[in-house]
């Protein structure tokens, strides 16, 4: 049973092994479905979710605008709820996905609200 959803949660765990988020230095973590995408600041210190953003966001669904789009304005969404809370470094993690498309969006968007990984 090595199926496609299998084999990105061995991705996910092996990465989780080298990312860890601080209260300073907190973890972005994408996760994707097939219609939507959600986005998180992470303390792994305390297990504490600092901010958080996603497709489903009011302000966002409202936009009539593509999938890659809509992932580019939620990591600008992510960053600016991290800036209010003196967030300005964190490290990326992708979720076992692959960073090319919506994952990268939010990267990008993320990187344009302000945030540096």
């Amino acid at each position: 049973m090595n199926s496609k959803l299998v084999q990105r949660q061995k991705i996910r765990y092996r990465i989780r092994k080298k990312v860890a988020g601080t209260a300073v230095k907190p973890r972005l973590s994408v996760f994707r479905s097939n219609a939507e995408i959600y986005a998180q600041l992470i303390d792994d210190d305390n297990s504490v979710t600092l901010a958080s953003a996603s497709s489903l966001d009011k302000d966002i669904l409202a936009q009539k605008v593509t999938k890659s789009e809509k992932s580019k304005l939620v990591g600008a969404k992510v960053a600016l709820k991290g800036k209010e809370l003196g967030i300005e470094t964190c490290v990326f993690d992708r979720g076992g996905n692959l960073y090319h498309g919506r994952v990268k969006s939010v990267a990008d968007g993320a990187r344009e609200g302000g945030l540096k990984f």
